[in-house]
C-alpha cells in the first residue's frame, strides 16, 4: 500500500473487496436480507473505527469476518441462535444420484432446495464454520483466526457440521420420497 494514502483510504482499499462475501456470510447467518445489510453496515462501522488497532501484515480478511461474527453473536438474533442448538441422531447417508436427464435435473433442483434448507437449520457454530470453509474457501487456519478458536476445534466443528448436514438431507430425502430418494443409489453424495 502506498504510504501517502489516508487511513480511511487504506481501510477502503482493504475492506471493499470483501463486501460481497461478508454480505453473503451475514445473509446465511441471519436468514434475512435487511438484517444482513444492517449487520454488514455495523461491521464496516466497527472495523473503520477500530482500524487503527489493526496490525498490518496480519490477516485482514479474518479480522473483518471476526468483527462480523462477533457483531452477529452479540445481536439478539445471534445470541438466540447460539443458545438453541441440537444435533440429530446418527443415521446412514442416503442421497439421489444419476446421469443428467430432465428428471435428474428436477431432482437436483429439489436437492439444492433441501441442501439450502438443511444448511439454514444448522446451529450457528456449525453453519458458520461450514460456510467459511466451503463457500468463502477459507483455510482451517483462517477460520480459526476468524472464530478465535483452535484449529482442532475448527476441524471438529466442520466434521460435525458435515455430518449434521448429511443427516438433515437424508431425513428430508426420506420424508419426501417423490423428490428422488432412491435406496438403490444411496451413499453416492455429500
Amino acid at each position: 500500500m502506498p504510504a501517502d494514502l489516508s487511513q480511511s483510504d487504506r481501510f477502503e482499499e482493504l475492506a471493499m473487496p470483501l463486501f460481497d462475501s461478508l454480505y453473503n456470510f451475514a445473509h446465511w447467518l441471519t436468514h434475512d436480507r435487511e438484517e444482513a445489510e444492517d449487520l454488514v453496515q455495523e461491521t464496516y462501522l466497527k472495523a473503520l473505527k477500530g482500524f487503527p488497532s489493526f496490525q498490518p501484515g496480519t490477516n485482514f480478511r479474518a479480522w473483518m469476518y471476526r468483527i462480523l461474527r462477533n457483531t452477529f453473536l452479540t445481536s439478539r438474533a445471534g445470541l438466540w441462535e447460539r443458545n438453541t442448538v441440537a444435533l440429530e441422531p446418527e443415521t446412514e447417508e442416503l442421497l439421489p444420484g444419476g446421469p443428467e436427464t430432465p428428471e435428474s435435473i428436477l431432482i437436483n433442483r429439489a436437492s439444492e432446495e433441501i441442501l439450502q434448507a438443511a444448511i439454514e437449520q444448522l446451529p450457528v457454530i456449525y453453519r458458520e464454520v461450514l460456510l467459511l470453509c466451503e463457500v468463502e474457501e477459507m483455510s482451517y487456519q483462517e477460520i480459526a483466526e476468524t472464530l478465535s478458536v483452535p484449529t482442532g476445534t475448527v476441524m471438529s466443528r466442520l466434521a460435525r457440521a458435515r455430518k449434521a448436514l448429511r443427516d438433515a438431507v437424508q431425513k428430508q430425502a426420506v420424508a419426501a420420497p417423490g423428490r428422488g430418494a432412491d435406496p438403490e443409489r444411496a451413499n453416492h453424495g455429500v
